[in-house]
């Protein structure tokens, strides 16, 4: 399934700390809106934003959605508040997620369906195994993992193909390098969160802002064009609730990086 690598994380359309709904419904639903008419042609979300939330809006928003959209979810956390996570990976709580997810899209096949998070109370082998029956019954097309390591990976892969990897990963925070590394040498797609968290980067006068000065770009820009410079497998899913930064996050995938940038970036 083809899409642009530059992609739209639909984490941030919620309320505070992901819980509850937006300020501004509408405005959250013509967020998602331009970001179809400027190309994005994968929006990443999760049954936990809100939750259900974010889930609602993009079928609000776009469905029936546009041929080549893949709306990709995740099952396999929980919320009991603003910014609180917990992981389940029980299989029945994994299947109840996904058809409620599909219910919520409006959809009878999830194109990607990720596993949120490993749980450490449940084997992980029973987590995939049951996603991997709801592939059977043609409820998911393809699946994909989040927050894992390689050897997560290759237990996951001896039961099912995984065709994505989500993790966190940027500019400052590269813990994920040899996942990446193992993605690029089999076609797996890498979708990184929370790719602008840049840290000190981003002071005035770092690494970043020296390279965005040469190119008349924000910081913002110059982070999201150095994860795509990073692997052809690398595919950013930066979120926002604004229309003029979603527009910016868009335009990074024009940026082309020159040697000296990249040689700028590594040293800092």
């Amino acid at each position: 399934m083809p899409v642009n690598r530059m992609g739209f994380g639909a984490m941030r359309i919620t309320g505070q700390g992901i819980w509850g709904e937006p300020p501004d419904r509408e405005a959250a639903k013509r967020v998602l809106r331009r970001a179809v008419a400027l190309g994005v042609t994968l929006i990443d979300t999760a049954d936990s934003y809100g939750p259900e939330v974010s889930e609602n809006l993009i079928a609000e928003a776009l469905f029936p959605y546009p041929a080549g959209l893949v709306v990709a979810t995740k099952g396999g956390l929980t919320r009991s508040g603003p910014s609180q996570w917990h992981r389940n990976g029980k299989p029945s709580h994994l299947r109840r997620a996904c058809e409620k997810s599909l219910q919520r899209l409006r959809v009878e096949r999830i194109d990607l369906y990720q596993l949120h998070a490993i749980d450490s109370k449940v084997p992980l082998e029973d987590s995939v195994g049951e996603l991997v029956k709801l592939k059977q019954e043609g409820k998911i097309r393809h699946l994909g993992l989040s927050n894992v390591s390689v050897e997560q990976l290759r237990r996951a892969q001896a039961l099912v193909p995984i065709v994505s990897i989500q993790n966190r990963y940027n500019l400052s925070d590269r813990a994920s390098d040899d996942v990446i590394d193992v993605c690029a040498r089999e076609s797996i797609g890498f979708l990184p969160w929370y790719p602008l968290a840049t840290g000190a980067l981003t002071r005035p006068g770092g690494a970043l802002d020296s390279v965005a000065s040469r190119h008349g770009a924000t910081i913002g820009q110059v982070a999201l064009a150095w994860l795509l410079h990073r692997s052809p497998v690398m595919l950013p899913i930066p979120g926002t609730s604004s229309i003029p930064h979603l527009e910016e996050n868009v335009a990074a995938a024009a940026l082309e990086l020159t040697d000296l940038d990249l040689d700028t970036l590594a040293r800092a």
